[in-house]
């Protein structure tokens, strides 16, 4: 929908339910009968708290609807990645038949995660059988977490320096945007793994492109970019590439979670606050 016909559609309404699209002041200014949005999905990236509470709009939202979901792609894109999946299955389909080419097991790895909230914890969970060594890094302290499921807190600098898959699980805000530049991928070990299950905008694609097409990297799986759909086919092309059109919460069972989740938010709800969670 346009801004217009989105607010068209509202008109006369208190209450919506909003995936992606985003209410500026000037639509909430023809909008004076709404008073909450509930969302379906879990990213916040599009809502602004301050403009809502200035306005009393209340806010639906639970987190983590969608954690097993994301928490398989990012499994399969380990394995892919690790294998060489993608080069292989290019090859094969452009009529190449590739005899073989060595991967790596999952199992034993180093795996970084960036950030451990409901996503990254799934992760761990389910990386259990696997038997891997596994580093995290949050602004937040999940002690009990960690101690149950032999998880160590390292810093941002030791986590890219020593994961050999290293898997992003955070919001995209002010703090994030561009966080993995050029310069913090350079710190990532030789042929190292790096996934992106969670936002766009917080890798710097181009600089991205640069560590897969030298070789720093072996390899990148990704599922969230800056722009969507991503127009950069020199990096779509790249061999040792794998993307997907932000698919992590595309599962049926997840998407009846969303759903229920955002039906229950028209009840549940709260006024949302700048700096105090899930803005904070």
């Amino acid at each position: 929908m346009t801004d217009d016909e989105l607010v068209t559609f509202l008109a006369d309404h208190d209450a919506a339910i909003m995936g992606l699209e985003n209410l500026t002041a000037k639509m909430l200014d023809q909008l004076p009968d709404l008073r909450i949005i509930s969302r379906m999905g879990v990213g916040l990236d599009n809502v602004d708290p301050e403009l809502l509470r200035s306005r009393g709009i209340r806010i639906g939202w639970k987190g983590g609807t969608n954690r097993r979901s994301v928490a398989e792609l990012m499994i399969a894109f380990s394995i892919c990645a690790l294998r060489h999946v993608a080069p292989l299955y290019a090859a094969m389909r452009d009529g190449k038949r590739p005899r073989h080419r060595m991967g790596q097991h999952l199992s034993g790895r180093v795996v970084g995660l960036h950030g451990c909230g409901n996503v990254g914890k799934e992760v761990v969970r389910l990386l259990q059988p696997w038997g891997c060594h596994i580093l995290t890094h949050d602004i937040r302290n999940y002690t009990e977490f960690y101690e149950e499921f032999d998880v160590k807190p390292v810093s941002m600098d030791e986590l890219v320096a020593r994961s050999e898959v290293l898997s992003l699980h955070i919001p995209l805000d002010d703090t994030t945007r561009g966080l993995y530049s050029g310069a913090v991928l350079e710190q990532m070990r030789d042929g190292a793994v790096l996934i992106n299950t969670c936002r766009g905008g917080i890798i710097d694609e181009s600089a991205l492109k640069d560590s897969l097409l030298n070789g720093h990297l072996a390899a990148a799986c990704i599922d969230a970019f800056a722009v969507e759909p991503p127009t950069d086919d020199d990096l779509l092309n790249a061999p040792n590439f794998l993307c997907t059109p932000h698919i992590g919460g595309s599962a049926v069972e997840a998407r009846l979670a969303m759903g229920r989740a955002a039906i229950n938010g028209i009840e549940e709800n709260f006024l949302p606050e700048p700096g105090v969670f899930p803005f904070a």
